[in-house]
């Protein structure tokens, strides 16, 4: 066993952007998330923009699973 050794992460998102993992986004997701969000409210500050994705996620009783990339924007640009 090597410690140094790439783990798998336990999540991904399908062909259609829905969100797999029941705690979070995948690192690409999200930074695709992120950006959109940031071309759509240039303005928000990055903090901002984190904590309503975090309000988006506790409002879908702590999960983002099953909410598409497109359905986390229009709820994380209602609370922007």
């Amino acid at each position: 066993d090597n410690p140094l050794q790439k783990t798998s992460v336990g999540f991904s998102v399908n062909s259609s952007d829905v969100f797999q993992s029941p705690y979070a986004l995948n690192l690409s997701s999200f930074g695709k998330l992120v950006k959109r969000l940031q071309a759509r409210h240039p303005e928000a500050r990055r903090d901002k923009i984190f904590e309503a994705i975090l309000q988006v996620r506790e409002n879908n009783k702590g999960v983002l699973c099953g909410l598409s990339i497109s359905t986390i924007e229009e709820r994380a640009s209602a609370i922007l």
